[in-house]
């Protein structure tokens, strides 16, 4: 297996973590990000401070959706047969689409685009993305499955998610292209993104301000700490998808084909509450909640709950870090990065 993998979104929050593994691991990681304001700056800027340190991280602060750009960086790489690549960047969040719709169309769709084309082209051996939890919509039978229907989505991230799933289909159809999609669930951890309930609910208690809770509290979330995700990314990297060969068109399965072509869930295979949750973080702070209880926002669903038998089976990947140990770390890195004293 290459050691050169791309990392497009590595100044995000999934991004980061996955290149600095990748970095401890051997490879040799190009990053790509647009370094966008749709949240803190600094926050991307001081994750990649600390990528720039290794001499084997390369950085493009290019949009994926610059096809010139995306070919020029491809070229002075040297991209081929032998490397692998993984697709984090997209315009995030469920809300967000209410303010600028825009934004979801240009990097989901046609950044991803450009980024199947140039995959094709050289011939990548694997090529992975970023799905989503999202994508289960208006599903309700829990835990979750890839084998399960999912075409029925709720927000246009979802939307866009979906869609990233069905055309890297086609490419693996038309090209033989190896692609693995990634349904990530509610990813939280050291150096989160500011608009993760987490994040949100943490500001909220030191500050001593209302903490927005939506649908009055009843949901919940498989809360996924991000070092379980990076593990689950990493293994599958090694594995390029293989065809299902019990794969039949008359009963078609979702999640698997009977191309080089496979989806699946990286969640913590555990649903928590969501006052549960704001309990723990209470507990860890020391602090109590004043809670804002709100009816439910457009776009959200009320419960996620991975299941991730195909992803255990495949790589024997199990999620290793419980909710308060996750937690603990995020509050730890949160009082030392913006320096808050308990």
């Amino acid at each position: 297996m290459s050691k050169l993998v791309l990392v497009t979104g590595s100044a995000g929050f999934i991004g980061f973590h996955l290149c600095r593994q990748l970095l401890k691991d051997g490879y040799t990681v190009v990053g790509l990000d647009i370094v966008n304001d749709y949240y803190d700056v600094k926050l991307k800027e001081d994750r990649l401070a600390i990528l720039a340190e290794s001499p084997d991280f390369h950085f493009y602060r290019i949009d994926l959706s610059n096809k010139q750009d995306m070919e020029s960086m491809f070229v002075k790489e040297g991209f081929g047969a032998d490397d692998s690549i993984v697709n984090l960047a997209a315009q995030a969040g469920v809300r967000y689409a209410q303010i600028n719709p825009d934004s979801y169309i240009q990097s989901n769709l046609i950044g991803f685009f450009n980024l199947l084309e140039l995959s094709r082209r050289v011939k990548i051996k694997h090529l992975l993305f970023a799905s989503s939890s999202s994508v289960y919509g208006g599903n309700t039978r829990l835990p979750f499955s890839v084998h399960d229907n999912v075409d029925h989505p709720i927000s246009l991230y979802a939307a866009t998610k979906k869609s990233n799933e069905l055309i890297a289909h086609v490419y693996s159809y038309t090209y033989g292209l190896p692609v693995t999609g990634l349904r990530f669930f509610t990813v939280y951890g050291p150096w989160g993104r500011p608009d993760l309930s987490l994040f949100i609910f943490t500001k909220a208690i030191l500050a001593g301000e209302p903490l927005p809770v939506f649908n009055h509290g009843d949901m919940s979330r498989d809360f996924t700490y991000v070092d379980d995700i990076v593990e689950g990314i990493i293994r599958l990297l090694i594995i390029p998808p293989l065809p299902n060969p019990d794969w039949n068109g008359e009963n078609p399965d979702p999640g698997t084909s009977w191309l080089p072509y496979r989806i699946y869930n990286i969640g913590n295979h555990e649903s928590v509450n969501l006052l549960d949750f704001i309990q723990i973080i209470e507990e860890t702070l020391g602090r109590k909640a004043i809670l804002d209880l709100q009816p439910m926002q457009l776009g959200d669903v009320k419960a996620t709950f991975a299941d991730i038998e195909d992803l255990t089976a495949a790589t024997g990947f199990k999620p290793k870090t419980s909710i308060r140990e996750g937690v603990q770390k995020f509050i730890e890195w949160y009082l030392d990065y913006y320096r808050v004293s308990l």
